[in-house]
């Protein structure tokens, strides 16, 4: 069976008028990206490099940073970005256009939110079937109702199943307690080459 692909494109428009596009194409069955990854890797996507001290891979059977590997592309050509400078994003999926201007910064952060939940990185794997429903730009308080409705049918799937559901969201402050982690190293791996 031919598996299908979902495409999410962000569409950049700077001050200048110059437009960045990223189009990305998910596969619909197991969330993975496709065609994300640049050619040739630079050196800090290496695992070793500033890796996450939660991070449950090895250099041996992962030489690269999941996460570094799939946001490589952004980070270059996001260079000369400043973060507070407001642009015109444009997001479009097979369900909505969403258009607005905002600052560079939360256009970026919800540009990476989409790619790092589906990078490949044990820590962010809850986050992928997320990705199906993608809201772009969305406020932390959307964010917390889909996370938390995310894991609570999760549960109710597991309890279906025999297992013990936690209901008390313990599971869940997990999951963030290690994206937390997996951030601020990301951030430091960044900032080491900058």
């Amino acid at each position: 069976m031919k598996s299908h692909s979902l495409t999410i494109q962000y569409c950049f428009t700077l001050n200048d008028g110059s437009q960045e596009i990223f189009k990305f194409q998910l596969d619909t069955e197991s969330f993975e990206l496709l065609l994300n990854t640049p050619g040739r890797l630079p050196s800090w996507t290496e695992l070793s490099f500033h890796q996450c001290p939660n991070c449950p891979l090895t250099p041996d059977t992962h030489p690269f940073c999941p996460v570094a590997v799939n946001i490589a592309n952004i980070v270059r050509r996001f260079d000369r970005l400043v973060s507070h400078e407001e642009i015109q994003i444009d997001i479009t999926t097979e369900e909505r256009i969403i258009s607005q201007k905002t600052s560079a910064q939360r256009g970026v952060s919800s540009l990476l939110g989409l790619v790092i939940a589906n990078s490949g990185c044990p820590h962010t794997s809850f986050f992928k079937p997320m990705t199906r429903f993608h809201l772009p730009l969305a406020s932390v308080e959307e964010t917390i109702f889909r996370a938390a409705s995310m894991y609570l049918l999760s549960q109710y799937f597991l309890r279906e199943e025999g297992h013990h559901a936690d209901l008390e969201l313990h599971g869940l402050r997990e999951i963030y307690d290690n994206i937390h982690i997996v951030n601020r190293a990301i951030v430091g791996r960044l900032q080491a080459v900058s």
